[in-house]
């Protein structure tokens, strides 16, 4: 099914309330593009089986791993390979672009107040 418009991601971000809950905005094959506004804290979780991408539309960002930490700003993007524990972090509100598979859950296999279904469309 083709699209009869384009998506404008300042339209999706006016009709996206709160922080640190994505919501789908289209779909390819089996992915989901979500967009999300973050900042504070993330709990640590992993996605045991796929990778998961953040690209960084408006602000900047870093993900913390156990090893060490990542910083994004606008414009760039970073594949968290699955399997690896991650937890996203904003000093100031952020917003992005998330791509996964359908289904799977925002905190992974982590749980918690934060977790969020994969088909809230937006």
């Amino acid at each position: 099914m083709a699209m009869e418009h384009p998506i404008r991601f300042t339209e999706k971000f006016a009709r996206l309330e709160g922080l640190w809950s994505p919501r789908v905005i289209a779909e390819m094959n089996d992915y989901q593009f979500k967009i999300v506004r973050i900042q504070g804290d993330f709990v640590w979780h992993d996605h045991p089986e796929t990778d998961e991408t953040f690209i960084v539309l408006k602000g900047e960002i870093r993900i913390d791993f156990r090893d060490r930490a990542i910083v994004l700003g606008e414009g760039e993007m970073y594949v968290v390979p699955k399997g690896v524990e991650h937890k996203p972090y904003a000093d100031s509100e952020a917003e992005l672009l998330l791509i996964e598979p359908k289904g799977i859950l925002n905190t992974g296999h982590a749980g918690g107040d934060r977790t969020q279904e994969n088909d809230l469309w937006i």
